[in-house]
């Protein structure tokens, strides 16, 4: 008798014994059927050895229940009891899988599958499961005999007597069984049809390969051919409906549910192709259409039903293209296609439980051993397997990959897949997803021999092998190349010169003899220095080949190596702060401006850091000021000074290229920027202010070399075009104007010398020849252009306005804001323009025509010769001009009476249209989408030729640099081309409705 408010003891062990609901486990070992046996210790322990006692147990007493009568319930209870293989196996398998207990119950005498235990039976065979699947005559007979075979798979497999590598194999086999025997009963309803053709089952995939999953959908291919004498057309439709009957017999729900579905969408043409071919016909089809991945899925082509001749012939004659694949033209992009393999289509909340497609995911290591294979199974047939990890194991065997990251690839592979296996088989439902149910976990973890704490144990063991994969590409591409050039462990099979070439070509090196040479001179040695470097090369390579230019890549960071080796922080900044040496990696392989911004000091690389003092983020233009005056205020001289002046502006531009450069292309922590408009906000801005501060230091200079403090009058630089506008490019000269305003007392004319002179002694030392790129200085949207004087006083200005003034000069004005010099002054010259820029009641007709006839003559006569004017970002159709020109027509139009217009900016001003109803959402959208994607281009051009251009370069490198830093992958050139002439004639449209009046 159980004393109230205490366990019993029957309670209590059954939590010791691993239940996790002792109460509704009491009550199934009181059950009627039990009752023999309950207090047998054997039966107690042997659950609780289970992956889910509570799931065993109940799984027992439902097949209990089944069993026809008193003695078929004693026969099993006495088996069960006597013999420990029969105890074991079955329940292992109830406390594993809900659905094989189901199918248990359904057909209660299949307990006797798993009583066999002799040595065939611990590794059948094809042979071994045809005789088990042999008496089935129709899809419902032959899902039951499947499930029988599956049933003693699973027990070995929950009993460990078979590895992850054996299940794989056992459970492919098996679907070849099936396969056979589903296309006997289809030949069987349809002899007429069987004795016209010949047809050859191919598995590709994981049954080709010989690593089936429990659940999984079986890739097969089906060959066709007329029989001696048949009419060709009517064999392949008869091969046709036998492969469809086939397939309806495997895929197909039934009162016994289904076994799996059969795809042949890897056939050539995918499901838009003919289901059945001949022989020829494939072949014609691969020499002449197939794309680099379906050589890939060739790799595990295996013939496992039907004509097996005709198989044998199909893949012997298929097997030398997929060993020549390595040569086709676009096999390097392919392959970086591949490498970055898209996780788009994985719903955000389930990415983090993707055991297969996931980052570290299983598909990871398939493809990267498929891309190995491919490239080096050309010249060893030693690495021809379709199963990964024999793959694997010959790829370590030849050199090709490190033995020791090898042997932790194979074991995370093992271990991913066996979570796979453990999943799909509680329920016998494809699936990837690790469960987030805690029992589920506990249930899969206990599977796999973790038993302290199965949940925390599993997750720590499943990330740690998914972080061995995350880096496979390290491990088994860029480590053995290092290997190769390093020579440091005498004996040890390494990739020989050629191999090590092959691999560089692969992963889009175009010059790998000097690659190889790079790597000896960056890793070889025993000193600390080249020891940090293999360990770090092996990822930058990987970085590097993601780019358009690998070659450029390795070279520059060979330079900046060579430039910092001997500086203690730098190898360590790269080796122990996460985002630098990524950031660096991609800033090196982006271009030319960004890589020559640093050679001329590689010690900004401290800036691509994410410790204290380095950072991307732009700087205030109030901190930028401030470090330059300071600068220029420890310089003897105004050339000194605006040479550290010019030293401050090319770290920043440097910070700005790297900033936007890491925002375009992302990193493994932190995907690409998708508002394309802030990043060219963050480029505008930053540049702008940059310059805004050079020139306020380089004023300071002047004035203080040859004045001193006070300059006989106050001066003013305004800003005007895209320098008003905050919106420079990283080429862009600064447009400018110049005020100036004797001071009371001083001569008109000395103070206009003083001032002349500030802005050619300005424009001089901004201009010296140096390691820093120089500043421009453009002066030509002032009164009189080229004609007029460089500088006026207010008094000047306003007469010129008020007399002589155009309609494009109030135009231009519209970007003018101060930017250095006299704040007041600056404030009084906005003051005396804003009733030009912005005028009273708008523009009158006669000036409404005028700057119409202007930007028609501008579009005619300025586009350079030869330029494809759809591609011009500056005076093409739908570029910068269509779009800033009819923004500033509704500023000059509206700007009088709608405060939000009254912006420099051009953006600010399309939105504050929009939201004053001047123009419709949609249109604003249209044209700021225009200006964004042309901005973008022209620096990105900028980035990656080093100089500035309106046009996308013609050379082919050049192209996809500029397509990947808009997002645009290898082999999507013709994608960025088409999406800017689409984008940029939707803008032209709206151009000429607003602007034009058409």
């Amino acid at each position: 008798m159980t004393v109230p408010g205490r366990r019993s003891s029957t309670f209590t062990r059954l939590l010791r014994h691993g239940f996790t609901d002792p109460s509704a486990a009491e009550r199934l070992l009181d059950s009627v059927e039990l009752m023999p046996v309950r207090d047998d210790p054997v039966l107690l322990d042997a659950l609780g050895a289970t992956a889910d006692p509570d799931l065993a147990l109940l799984g027992l007493v439902r097949l209990l229940e089944a069993q026809p009568g008193p003695t078929a319930r004693r026969e099993l209870l006495d088996t069960l009891i006597a013999a420990k293989p029969l105890r074991d196996r079955l329940l292992g398998v109830l406390g594993a899988s809900a659905a094989l207990a189901d199918h248990l119950a359904r057909h209660p005498r299949d307990w006797e599958a798993l009583v066999t235990y002799e040595p065939r039976d611990l590794h059948p065979g094809v042979e071994e499961f045809e005789r088990g699947l042999a008496e089935a005559t129709d899809p419902v007979s032959l899902r039951v005999a499947y499930r029988r075979c599956l049933l003693s798979i699973a027990a070995r497999d929950v009993c460990g007597t078979t590895d992850l590598a054996e299940t794989a194999a056992e459970l492919a086999d098996l679907a070849t069984a099936t396969l056979r025997a589903a296309l006997a009963i289809a030949r069987a309803a349809a002899p007429e049809d069987a004795a016209l053709c010949r047809l050859a089952v191919i598995a590709m995939g994981k049954c080709g390969g010989h690593e089936l999953n429990y659940v999984s959908d079986v890739d097969v291919i089906f060959v066709g051919e007329a029989v001696d004498g048949a009419d060709e057309g009517k064999a392949l439709r008869s091969a046709t409906k036998l492969a469809s009957h086939m397939m309806r017999i495997c895929s197909e729900t039934t009162v016994e549910g289904s076994i799996w579905p059969v795809d042949a969408n890897l056939r050539p043409e995918g499901r838009n192709g003919p289901l059945v071919r001949t022989l020829s016909s494939h072949l014609a089809y691969y020499q002449r259409w197939a794309k680099t991945w379906e050589f890939q899925a060739l790799l595990k082509a295996r013939p496992v039903a039907g004509d097996i001749e005709l198989g044998e012939e199909y893949v012997a004659a298929l097997e030398p293209l997929v060993w020549k694949a390595a040569e086709r033209e676009n096999f390097v992009a392919d392959v970086q296609k591949m490498r970055r393999r898209v996780v788009e289509n994985i719903p955000a909340a389930e990415i983090d439980r993707e055991l297969k497609l996931g980052p570290g995911g299983l598909r990871d290591v398939e493809f990267a051993v498929q891309l190995l294979q491919l490239v080096h199974g050309r010249a060893d047939a030693a690495l021809r397997s379709g199963t990964t990890l024999d793959a694997l194991q010959a790829l370590a065997a030849g050199g090709y990959v490190g033995r020791a990251d090898a042997v932790q690839l194979d074991e995370a592979y093992r271990f991913l897949r066996s979570m796979e296996h453990r999943i799909q088989l509680y329920r016998l439902r494809r699936t990837h997803l690790v469960p987030e149910d805690e029992a589920d976990q506990r249930r899969i973890g206990r599977s796999l021999g973790l038993r302290v704490d199965p949940v925390a144990e599993l997750n720590r063991e499943w990330r740690r092998h998914a972080a061995v994969v995350r880096r496979l590409h390290e491990k088994l591409f860029y480590r053995p190349l290092l290997d190769a050039v390093a020579q440091l462990a005498p004996g040890e099979t390494r990739l020989s010169p050629e191999a090590a070439r092959e691999r560089l070509v692969a992963l889009g090196y175009g010059d790998p003899a000097a690659a190889l040479r790079h790597l000896e001179a960056l890793a070889s040695g025993v000193t600390r220095k080249a020891a940090i470097q293999r360990t770090l090369l092996p990822v930058l390579l990987g970085w590097f080949a993601d780019s358009a230019d690998p070659d450029a890549g390795l070279l520059n960071f060979r330079k900046v190596s060579d430039a910092l080796g001997k500086t203690p922080w730098y190898l360590r900044l790269l080796r122990d702060e996460g985002a630098a040496a990524e950031n660096l990696a991609r800033v090196l392989s982006a271009g030319r401006l960004a890589p020559d911004l640093l050679m001329r000091a590689p010690e900004a690389v401290a800036l691509l850091g994410d410790g204290d003092g380095g950072g991307l983020e732009s700087r205030e233009r109030a901190h930028l000021e401030q470090e330059i005056l300071a600068a220029v205020g420890r310089a003897e001289n105004a050339q000194q000074a605006v040479t550290a002046a010019r030293g401050v502006r090319r770290r920043e531009l440097f910070r700005t290229a790297a900033a936007d450069i890491v925002g375009s292309y992302g990193t493994e922590t932190q995907p690409a920027e998708a508002d394309q408009g802030a990043l060219v906000d963050l480029v505008g801005g930053a540049v702008s202010d940059l310059t805004a501060a050079t020139l306020a230091g380089t004023l300071r200079a002047v004035v203080r070399d040859g004045w001193g403090d006070t300059l006989p009058t106050r001066f003013a630089v305004i800003g005007m075009g895209r320098f008003g506008g905050h919106e420079l490019g990283y080429g862009s000269d600064a447009d400018v104007i110049f005020v100036h305003e004797p001071w009371e007392g001083v001569p008109e004319h000395e103070a206009s010398q003083a001032a002349n002179r500030v802005v050619s002694e300005m424009r001089r030392l901004l201009q010296i020849p140096s390691a820093d790129p120089p500043l421009l200085i453009d002066a030509d949207l002032r009164p009189e252009g080229k004609s007029g004087p460089l500088v006026r006083t207010l008094k000047s200005y306003e007469a010129y306005y008020r007399r002589w003034s155009l309609v494009w000069e109030s135009q231009a004005l519209l970007r003018a804001e101060p930017v250095a010099g006299d704040e007041e002054l600056g404030r009084s010259f906005i003051e005396l323009i804003d009733p030009l820029r912005y005028p009273a009641e708008g523009l009158g007709d006669d000036a409404i025509r005028e700057i119409r006839r202007l930007k028609a003559r501008m579009e005619s006569e300025r586009l350079p010769r030869g330029a494809d004017p759809k591609l011009h970002t500056k005076l093409g159709p739908g570029g910068l001009s269509d779009v800033e020109w009819t923004v500033q027509l509704l500023q000059l139009q509206h700007g009088w009476c709608e405060p939000g217009l009254r912006t420099t900016r051009t953006r600010q001003a399309l939105a504050a249209a929009a939201a004053a109803g001047l123009i419709s959402a949609e249109d604003a959208s249209i044209l700021d989408e225009a200006w964004v994607l042309a901005t973008r281009v022209r620096n990105a051009v900028m980035l990656v030729r080093g100089r500035a251009g309106d046009t996308f370069p013609s050379g082919g490198r050049e192209l996809a640099a500029v397509g990947r830093y808009l997002g645009y992958g290898d082999g999507h050139v013709g994608d960025m081309l088409d999406a800017y002439r689409r984008t940029a004639r939707r803008a032209r449209a709206v151009v000429e409705v607003l602007f034009y009046g058409a």
